[in-house]
């Protein structure tokens, strides 16, 4: 399975932050919002990555991320150079897809919990057609709404309803078969003028190939949107860093978890760092003073 980090949106809603910055590479606590994407996939075991940038902005990323290969990954660029929206990215990069499945992740989202890899990798196993995952909430009517049976199959994704058929929301994180592409192309742009992958969803719907994989309801989502959202996600993710004496959403001791890179490695990369927090607790990881 190849990944998907889309990261092309313009963030109008945090100008004026966001004007020159792309917001994937905006700060949420104490590393790039990027991260937490590009973990998310690190987590599902995939080494192959596409991350869609904005226009003029690729080099950023190369800056922060170069082609991966630190963490042993190989991470591909490409530029979307017309908002056209988020099915887009199977257009875009269907070169990249090629003949295999595809996770998409939506950069800016957050996702965390102790238990996350074995939960996505159990989500991957069992993928047939397309596996969306299901976020409870207290109040779902702001969000795309997710029903579905006992057996995990989805009934209806509904956008914003009024009376929600469930509490489950669909967060920016989808995992699909390679028939994706296909279904990408024959779409047609909705009222806004954008592919939207709620329709994408529909036709995985129809076609009787659409899961939900339920998460637990301890775990952490966050959807950095906004400004006030940023703040949020910071103060979540340094609370817990701090209480549990972990560090979330990290590539660095993450490629290492994953076997991706070894402790020598692990150790070089945090020298680069050390005159930061961050850099500090991956070379106390690496003398075995704490634990992850």
């Amino acid at each position: 399975m190849k990944g998907i980090i889309l990261c092309a949106g313009k963030a109008t809603r945090m100008y004026p932050i966001t004007l020159s910055t792309p917001k994937a590479l905006v700060g949420v606590y104490d590393k790039p919002l990027i991260y937490y994407s590009l973990c998310t996939l690190m987590e599902s075991g995939i080494t192959q990555i596409l991350i869609i940038t904005p226009p003029g902005k690729t080099e950023w990323f190369k800056e922060l991320m170069g082609d991966g290969s630190q963490w042993g990954l190989s991470i591909e660029y490409i530029e979307q150079s017309v908002p056209k929206g988020i099915a887009d990215a199977f257009i875009i990069g269907e070169e990249f897809i090629g003949k295999d499945n595809v996770c998409l992740i939506l950069g800016d989202n957050i996702f965390y919990h102790p238990e996350m890899g074995k939960i996505l990798s159990g989500a991957i196993n069992k993928l047939d057609g397309a596996v969306v995952f299901g976020i409870y909430v207290s109040d779902p009517r702001p969000f795309g709404v997710i029903e579905f049976d006992k057996d995990n199959k989805v009934i209806s994704i509904e956008e914003k309803p009024e009376n929600p058929k469930s509490n489950y929301i669909v967060p920016g994180l989808y995992y699909y078969n390679n028939e994706v592409v296909k279904i990408a192309k024959a779409l047609t742009p909705s009222a806004r003028g954008e592919l939207e992958i709620t329709h994408v969803n529909e036709q995985y719907l129809k076609n009787g190939k659409l899961y939900v994989e339920p998460l637990p309801k301890e775990f952490i989502w966050h959807d950095v949107g906004s400004a006030e959202r940023t703040f949020t996600a910071s103060e979540c993710i340094k609370n817990i860093q701090e209480a549990e004496n972990t560090i979330i959403g990290s590539a660095d001791i993450t490629a290492y978890k994953k076997g991706y890179i070894d402790i020598n490695k692990l150790n070089e990369l945090a020298e680069k760092m050390n005159a930061a927090e961050y850099g500090k607790y991956i070379t106390n990881f690496c003398s075995n003073k704490i634990t992850v």
